[in-house]
């Protein structure tokens, strides 16, 4: 009953009053990124995967410049990353434009994160069940580790939470992420400005 009806009006509540309560917080940050970025705006908007693998447009802060070398291309994501981003992205404040998302229903507050469409012929079949429920904000797998952790065990923390939803799973997982970003814990795989690319393997 949780998974199929209550979780999606808990979902839709929670993110209605949280957007109302830290609009003078977005608008500030909107302002700031709009010109530490350089013009290359505040937000960034791309396709992901949600439930079922159907695609959306996922919404976040854009927390890097366009910056590109001598022949066009752009630059790596740790020259790119503004010192303003790098904050934003260590308190995850660039999450929160994803609870647009949550209203629109193609996010979850809480379920396996989106990834990229390009992942998607390269997962197991089991690796596959993670769309199986609308992605989330944060997750299982955001809670032991962020992106400092292996795909084999993030894709693992995904599937066992589609096996446990549950209202108690779920302020577990809030738990877990308020904890996790008050501690800034997991927010780069090491060498990394975010996590590595995922190609089937790693």
């Amino acid at each position: 009953m949780y998974k199929h009806f209550f979780k999606r009006i808990i979902d839709f509540s929670i993110a209605l009053l949280v957007l109302l309560f830290i609009s003078p917080l977005l608008l500030i940050v909107t302002l700031w990124l709009h010109f530490a970025n350089k013009g290359a705006g505040a937000f960034f908007f791309q396709e992901r995967p949600g439930k079922d693998g159907k695609l959306f447009r996922v919404i976040k802060y854009k927390t890097m410049t366009d910056e590109r070398d001598a022949q066009g291309q752009l630059l790596p994501d740790e020259q790119r990353l503004t010192p303003v981003g790098r904050f934003v992205r260590s308190t995850s404040i660039d999450e929160l434009p994803q609870l647009i998302n949550v209203l629109l229903g193609d996010m979850s507050l809480i379920g396996p994160r989106p990834l990229l469409p390009q992942y998607l012929p390269l997962y197991t079949p089991e690796q596959a069940r993670r769309h199986e429920v609308r992605p989330g904000i944060s997750g299982w797998a955001q809670c032991h580790g962020r992106n400092a952790i292996s795909w084999t065990k993030k894709f693992e923390y995904d599937v066992w939470y589609v096996d446990h939803v549950s209202l108690l799973t779920d302020l577990r997982v809030i738990a877990y992420t308020i904890r996790a970003v008050l501690k800034r814990d997991g927010i780069s795989k090491e060498g990394q400005a975010t996590m590595e690319v995922f190609n089937g393997h790693n």
